[in-house]
């Protein structure tokens, strides 16, 4: 029988798999070549009148548009994509077909954002983009693919502000642990082509966005920083980030200059008509695919939330609570004094974290309805932070299986009932664009042993988490078993956290 991990690996490749950008664009977009020829995207049906333009930006737009070009034929008079340089690893062998356009391709492709930060390859992607927009017409239709990355793959600072001085803002922004979204409000009020900018460039053309999303709840003006749809951000929005991580007093003159000369307010919102913006892929796909491959292994399944964020140490704390509850029902415990300390540890966490979609006493209340004779597989997605305080290698994913595993060691050391001898867990987390942190691993695996294993090697956890040094970690150990290594997938729909128990 396969192993625990084997299992969870099986669940991560095939959450992948159904987002993969070439089959998501494929079930979503026709053309009707018949009569008048018609774009037909989930049930809309847009004209093409006159000539059909193709723009993209993101991890995944290569896949998106290669599919496209293969759909749109000769329709598609011209397209310029914008993607991640591919300079560390190849993507995984069982994408390739899907990766490459043909060689006559009306597609040009720009390669920019080394490790997702903007750079001059991308800056003058971004400026081959604006252009093609500029010159179209009324009987013009743009086909925009967006995927997560975008927002580096799309930079043109509103002069005067230079793409350095962007990107040492938005550096400094992070190392003080901003969020994503938080990072997306600066970005695009200091960017023509974000937050709208280039849908209002491309008037009075109908522009079509089809778009994977890779931020919790798929806000439309935050994913790759909303460059067709309205932003709901206003500078004075802009402010209050700067101000709120300290920023405020050492801005470079340029950022000062523009904020200075920005309306406070959003502008009467223009009218985006013209723009029309659908989500062919998210995160909620890839976890209700993973949930039904664990439902075929003999998993009684329970997805807990596509929208888990926060400080990675109290996710890890929230994942092993759950863990902790799931072992005290395959122990009879459930229900007793114990289980409910657990319940009430995880009503206040919950509580503090403010997951957006997470309904906690309708999850315990199924959690609560399975018995010991099935293995339980409870399913997770979103983006947690991690506050650098140390200068290793890792990422968010590797970092919080680390702390899982730590966690799960110290609950069996200090519970009489432990659940050691009866229980055998796996936790997975990881990347499902391949990439955790500047690392080729795409997360980590780990289980209540890790810590006894690491003990074994003479390694020290709590030393390595202090330094934010979790690749490390877990590359010390004989065959790199406990990374999850993947390739660059060609997708991104954030993360995906899968625990596994089953009886021993």
């Amino acid at each position: 029988s396969m192993s625990l991990r084997e299992h969870a690996m099986s669940l991560f490749r095939s959450a992948v798999g159904t987002v993969r950008p070439a089959l998501m664009l494929k079930r979503a977009v026709k053309l009707q070549r018949d009569g008048c020829p018609q774009l037909l995207v989930k049930g809309w049906a847009f004209p093409v009148k006159r000539h059909l333009y193709l723009v993209g930006f993101g991890k995944a737009v290569l896949g998106m548009a290669v599919a496209a070009e293969e759909i749109l034929g000769d329709h598609l008079v011209r397209g310029i994509i914008n993607v991640p340089l591919i300079a560390v690893n190849p993507f995984s062998p069982f994408q390739l077909p899907e990766m490459l356009l043909k060689p006559h391709s009306k597609i040009q492709v720009i390669e920019g954002a080394r490790n997702n930060l903007p750079d001059l390859e991308a800056l003058k992607g971004a400026a081959a983009i604006q252009e093609l927009a500029e010159g179209l017409t009324v009987d013009d239709l743009l086909l925009v693919l967006i995927s997560g990355g975008g927002s580096a793959l799309l930079p043109a600072p509103i002069p005067p502000i230079l793409l350095e001085e962007k990107e040492k803002l938005t550096k400094m922004l992070a190392s003080q642990g901003a969020t994503i979204q938080e990072l997306n409000i600066v970005r695009k009020t200091l960017s023509l082509l974000k937050g709208g900018g280039l849908a209002r460039l491309a008037y009075p053309a109908q522009v079509v966005s089809l778009i994977l999303s890779d931020v919790i709840g798929d806000p439309l003006d935050i994913i790759a920083s909303g460059p067709t749809a309205a932003s709901s951000h206003s500078v004075q929005d802009c402010l209050q980030i700067l101000t709120k991580y300290n920023l405020l007093q050492n801005l470079p003159k340029s950022v000062e200059t523009v904020l200075s000369s920005s309306p406070s307010k959003p502008a009467a919102p223009e009218d985006y008509s013209h723009v029309c913006n659908i989500i062919i892929g998210s995160n909620t796909l890839a976890l209700d695919e993973a949930k039904r491959q664990a439902e075929g292994l003999g998993y009684a399944t329970l997805i807990l939330s596509t929208a888990i964020c926060g400080e990675v140490s109290h996710v890890a704390t929230l994942y092993c609570q759950l863990i902790r509850l799931a072992c005290l029902g395959f122990a009879g415990l459930g229900d007793g004094p114990l289980g409910d300390k657990v319940r009430g540890n995880l009503l206040q966490l919950v509580a503090e974290l403010e997951i957006p979609d997470l309904n906690l006493a309708e999850f315990l209340q199924g959690l609560r309805g399975l018995g010991p004779e099935r293995p339980i597989c409870i399913l997770a997605g979103g983006e947690t932070t991690v506050q650098l305080q140390g200068t290793g290698k890792g990422g968010r994913n590797q970092e919080l299986a680390l702390r899982v595993g730590l966690g799960l060691h110290r609950a069996q050391a200090t519970e009489v009932s432990g659940p050691r001898g009866r229980c055998e867990i796996v936790f997975l987390s990881g990347g499902t664009d391949g990439q955790d942190g500047p690392t080729e691993a795409a997360g980590a695996f780990c289980s209540p042993e890790l810590v006894d294993e690491a003990l074994q090697e003479g390694l020290d956890i709590r030393a390595f988490l202090s330094n934010n040094d979790s690749y490390t970690f877990f590359s010390q150990f004989q065959g790199g078993h406990h990374l999850l290594v993947t390739g660059l997938t060609g997708t991104n729909v954030m993360d995906i956290q899968a625990i596994l128990i089953r009886a021993m």
